[in-house]
């Protein structure tokens, strides 16, 4: 835990008490605080104050004696409409910050010299943080791994002046950190995403943007190219900090370039180092080429060689749930993809294999798996599973030859079978659903969990290990 000093002898209102919001308010007492904590949830508050945290109704808390509102980041700040505890504080001119400027505040206050690299992007930022963390363990750094991913931010380990804290940052959490201070910044890709809580597109990106707000001149910017918003927030950026431009279609002047699978930095137009990407199964595919490009220009910024790099980039063993190698079966692939919750999500999966027998299905997103269609010829056989499976079916139509199983455990199993017939060189067995689990399963990662049980019970079946998020 990161204790936090900065409102010692303060009392600060806290809503949320979701991890982040926990971990807050344990910190913040750590450092002195007073901390009136409130969530709307019963159950929220209740667990809560078995941590012994205080649990009081803000609509009739004491504002004025308040100097701060520590916001859980999924807590709408401006739009559909702010939280009441949002329209609170403003009322009464409190400021209204997160548990990340929180621990930007804290590592100001030490003086710290632990370096903070921070990534976001609309698809790709948990396994690119996650990346990056592992390729600089591997290169011998102490690196700590947190923020939206895994670990609430201030339940990483205190300041060091040797660390380096890996963070990954949602577009909420960059809105409630004014005080954003990197030494390296990554932004991905910006893609329409939480326009409900945004307003627009313009507003998103504007507020990943801000990732590079606080670098400094020793600092360095990583971002992606390939998309028009983050194209034109890289021709902004200006400063004595460095940049580095990522790209998987084009070759970049100064970066990393990850055209075909093969990475490429480049330092005024010419080549230093490359890494070809093939054969390292947790990164398949033209989006984890781009990911792996952010996390090599990330380390070589925080001072590893390409070497280092390599080896990091081989030994990754990937997220759950996202690409992740599960098992094998003779020469038969096994591909837990259950965070692919939509048909963008799948698309990366189904564009990164040739012989696929696909278990799709669950709770649809609105236009189905209509813009998939480039991708049915890759499928061999579609498995169908949950509340779309009629209209999955339907679209597959003529197409695509597939079963409507229904259940999980009877997809994998047909799966299974078929593909161990193929005359392929490595069929895979893909669940990436581009479904929400809620029909079936109360999240994607049960869901996924599930996947992996009925792939282990497989006779004959060798199962591989991840790293978790």
């Amino acid at each position: 835990m990161i204790p936090i000093h900065v409102f010692d002898g303060k009392t600060v209102a806290l809503f949320g008490l979701g991890l982040s919001g926990v971990a807050s308010a344990r910190a913040l007492r750590a450092g002195g605080a007073r901390v009136l904590a409130w969530d709307d949830a019963e159950s929220s508050r209740d667990a809560a104050a078995s941590q012994g945290i205080e649990i009081v109704d803000l609509r009739d808390a004491d504002w004025g004696s308040c100097a701060a509102l520590i916001l859980a980041p999924g807590v709408p700040l401006t739009h559909p409409e702010p939280h009441w505890s949002v329209k609170k504080a403003r009322e009464a001119n409190v400021e209204i910050i997160g548990d990340t400027e929180l621990f930007f505040r804290e590592r100001k206050r030490l003086g710290s010299k632990a370096r903070v690299v921070a990534i976001t992007g609309t698809n790709g930022k948990s396994t690119t943080a996650a990346l990056t963390a592992h390729v600089l363990r591997s290169g011998g750094l102490k690196a700590s791994l947190g923020g939206n991913i895994g670990t609430a931010i201030l339940d990483l380990p205190p300041f060091s002046e040797t660390g380096v804290y890996v963070i990954e940052f949602s577009s909420y959490q960059i809105d409630l950190t004014p005080g954003l201070e990197a030494d390296a910044a990554a932004l991905l890709n910006i893609t329409p995403d939480h326009l409900d809580r945004h307003g627009t597109l313009e507003n998103y990106a504007a507020i990943k943007a801000r990732i590079f707000s606080g670098l400094k001149g020793s600092g360095l910017a990583v971002a992606g190219i390939d998309d028009e918003h983050c194209r034109a927030i890289t021709d902004t950026l200006e400063g004595a900090f460095a940049v580095a431009q990522i790209s998987t279609l084009e070759r970049v002047a100064d970066g990393v370039s990850g055209v075909d699978g093969v990475l490429r930095e480049w330092r005024e137009g010419k080549e230093v180092s490359s890494l070809d990407l093939t054969g390292i199964g947790s990164l398949r595919g033209a989006h984890n080429a781009q990911n792996a490009a952010i996390c090599y220009a990330l380390a070589r910024g925080l001072g590893l060689g390409p070497e280092a790099i390599a080896r990091g980039l081989k030994s990754f063993p990937g997220l759950e749930h996202r690409m992740e190698e599960v098992g094998r079966l003779g020469k038969v692939l096994f591909i837990n993809d259950s965070k692919g919750t939509n048909a963008d999500a799948a698309a990366h999966a189904l564009a990164s294999f040739d012989d696929i027998y696909w278990i799709a299905g669950g709770l649809a997103k609105t236009g189905g798996i209509e813009s998939l269609r480039q991708y049915f010829p890759r499928i061999v056989h579609a498995y169908l599973i949950g509340e779309a499976g009629q209209d999955f079916a339907r679209t597959l139509a003529g197409e695509v030859d597939h079963t409507i199983c229904g259940t999980l455990d009877k997809a994998v199993a047909a799966a299974a079978a078929d593909a161990a017939a193929s005359e392929a060189a490595e069929p895979a067995v893909l669940l990436s659903p581009a479904c929400a689990s809620f029909d079936q399963y109360r999240s994607f990662a049960v869901r996924g969990d599930a996947f992996r049980a009925e792939v282990s019970n497989l006779d004959g079946v060798v199962m591989q290990g991840s790293e978790s998020a």
